[in-house]
């Protein structure tokens, strides 16, 4: 906030501007990012989106999954939406079959829920993925998705 000292009608006052409180990020501004190698198993680009300031926790990116690209096994303190944007994948939480995921489907993984996400072995993904972080920590990553779960593929085709 600044603020500007002015004369008005014989008497000094001081009138207090909000300095503009928007900020926008235009498209391309921020470099993409290849995905850590010990996050995921494939080729998976990360666009960033949002990284909120304090007080605020959320952040969120488009991620990019190529043919059989997948994250590792992670969880979220305070759970994850997933907006897929293009592509077909597969999503699965610890002890549930693997469900098949489109564009225009919304996910809500609730926190500490242990999950993975990521394409088909045919087909490229990509979503929106938003997250808040509780004490700094938004994903709290674990062991990779092996060959054998990934491949086990949704249970049936889902219809939508």
């Amino acid at each position: 906030m600044s603020k500007k000292h002015f004369f008005l009608s014989g008497f000094y006052t001081t009138i207090y501007f909000q300095e503009s409180v928007m900020e926008l990020k235009r498209a391309g501004s921020q470099p993409s990012i290849k995905g850590p190698a010990e996050w995921f198993t494939g080729t998976v680009r990360i666009d960033p989106l949002i990284t909120a300031p304090a007080p605020a926790r959320v952040s969120s990116a488009y991620v990019t999954f190529e043919p059989g690209a997948r994250s590792a096994w992670h969880t979220h303190p305070l759970g994850q939406t997933l907006i897929v944007t293009s592509g077909c994948g597969w999503t699965q939480c610890e002890g549930e079959p693997i469900v098949e995921i489109r564009a225009g489907d919304v996910i809500w993984c609730p926190p500490g829920h242990k999950h993975w996400h990521g394409a088909s072995p045919t087909t490229a993904m990509t979503h929106i993925a938003v997250q808040e972080a509780l004490d700094g920590t938004a994903v709290v990553w674990m062991e990779k998705v092996s060959d054998e779960e990934y491949l086990v593929g949704p249970s049936k085709p889902d219809s939508h």
